[in-house]
């Protein structure tokens, strides 16, 4: 953590949700002028996509049936945690991009399913803000939760996270049911030691739960919509938090317990606006200040 160079990591499985979120905090840096400098956590892969399936291909044949993009061996953890560090320290640090289609390989100039040469951050930013799988990850190797100033928990019910991967990657990247399936199937060790012990490590988690039924997520129509879900926001320390100010903001949220409140889906940018926009501010002051110190 660091005063003069904060971190805020956004961090969710695949179809949680986070570039949603990430939207969000785009809006509020441009409307209070906030300088951020951005980190993918595509970009800390290890192996690019051809490399990638032939490691899932040699695991499977070493009777290995689990190897995903959710684990240690395919992350550069390490990578990660020294430029989270860097940047605490010092302001600075570097970063690369992972070109997922081929638009952006027409934006940065490199095939689909590779990455783009590493780059240092541009000097004089106001914080780092990453999104991605691993923000919050503590292994016995690593520790990137600590250095973050504000993590962020994207973290819909498992249902609804999986029929929002389904829906993406069959309409974005031309996927089978089937196919997605396997992913998910293949992750789930992964997913249950990496991904979902972040959750504990985040500072505010929200949660969307929808309110009609997914039992079966394979063969559900349509993603729920935000009218048809709830959102349970969970803070890790309540203290600070005006929780009656929200109430009476949003209307039709309720508290659950004494650190969630509850809100119906269709109010969640509104109700990040009113949490996030005072914690953000708080940080940049508190870092303008000290580098005027």
């Amino acid at each position: 953590m660091s005063i003069k160079h904060p971190i805020i990591a956004i961090t969710g499985s695949s179809g949680a949700g986070t570039t949603s979120v990430k939207r969000t905090f785009e809006q509020i840096f441009r409307r209070e002028k906030i300088n951020a400098v951005y980190i993918e956590g595509d970009a800390f892969h290890r192996w690019n996509r051809a490399e990638m399936q032939k490691r899932m291909r040699e695991a499977a044949v070493n009777g290995d049936h689990h190897y995903s993009h959710f684990g240690d061996d395919a992350n550069l953890f390490e990578e990660l945690e020294a430029t989270f560090r860097a940047y605490s320290e010092s302001g600075g640090g570097r970063t690369r991009a992972y070109v997922h289609d081929t638009l952006e390989a027409e934006q940065h100039g490199c095939p689909p399913g590779t990455f783009t040469s590493w780059r240092e951050f541009e000097p004089g930013s106001d914080l780092l803000f990453y999104e991605g799988l691993h923000g919050a990850v503590v292994t016995d190797k690593v520790n990137v939760a600590q250095h973050g100033d504000l993590k962020i928990g994207v973290v819909p019910v498992i249902n609804l996270e999986w029929i929002q991967k389904i829906h993406r990657d069959k309409a974005s990247r031309g996927y089978t049911t089937e196919a997605v399936t396997d992913t998910i199937l293949r992750r789930m060790p992964d997913y249950v030691h990496y991904i979902c012990p972040q959750f504990t490590e985040t500072d505010i988690n929200f949660q969307r739960v929808p309110t009609v039924d997914t039992s079966n997520p394979f063969i559900a129509r349509s993603i729920p919509t935000p009218d048809e879900s709830m959102v349970v926001i969970r803070f890790r320390d309540p203290h600070g938090i005006d929780f009656p100010y929200l109430l009476s903001m949003i209307h039709n949220s309720f508290m659950s317990r004494a650190n969630s409140i509850v809100i119906p889906g269709g109010k969640l940018d509104i109700a990040m606006q009113l949490i996030l926009t005072p914690i953000i501010l708080k940080l940049v002051d508190r870092r303008r200040r000290a580098a005027r110190a």
